[in-house]
């Protein structure tokens, strides 16, 4: 698998299972990759519906691109998130005092699955985000 393998639209649905309050929120939306001089532009889009409240308009913008064989993600601004090494998609982001952990999973590909794990004093929830190809 390399980067380019992920330019395109996707569907993406998202759980978020909050531990803390026991609620969960679900985003429903697209993710867009599309060629940048440095890689690939990753722009999702849709709404996110959390646990009794009105659904919002959520967007996140990142950078994906390729450095000795790993796959990196940056914020939009630039700043590093994470790499990842397609055949051991497994990575960790420590963002001072909270642990992200991500689990990458291309088994059904072109059907493909983010789990991140979470863990902070304020913070304890798991998100499963679920991409496939949109129509």
């Amino acid at each position: 698998m390399q980067l380019s393998d992920f330019e395109g639209r996707w569907a993406l649905s998202r759980r978020i299972e909050d531990r803390l309050t026991g609620s969960e929120a679900r985003f429903t939306g697209e993710a867009v990759l599309r060629p940048v001089p440095e890689g690939l532009a990753y722009r999702e889009e849709g709404l996110l519906q959390l646990a009794g409240g009105p659904a919002l308009t959520a967007v996140r913008d990142y950078l994906w691109r390729e450095a000795g064989g790993r796959i990196v993600v940056e914020h939009g601004d630039g700043r590093p998130f994470h790499d990842f090494d397609p055949a051991e998609p497994a990575a960790r982001h420590w963002c001072d005092p909270d642990d992200y952990r991500v689990r990458y999973d291309f088994a059904l590909w072109p059907v493909w699955r983010a789990e991140w794990v979470v863990k902070g004093p304020r913070k304890d929830y798991t998100m499963w985000s679920d991409y496939s190809p949109a129509a």
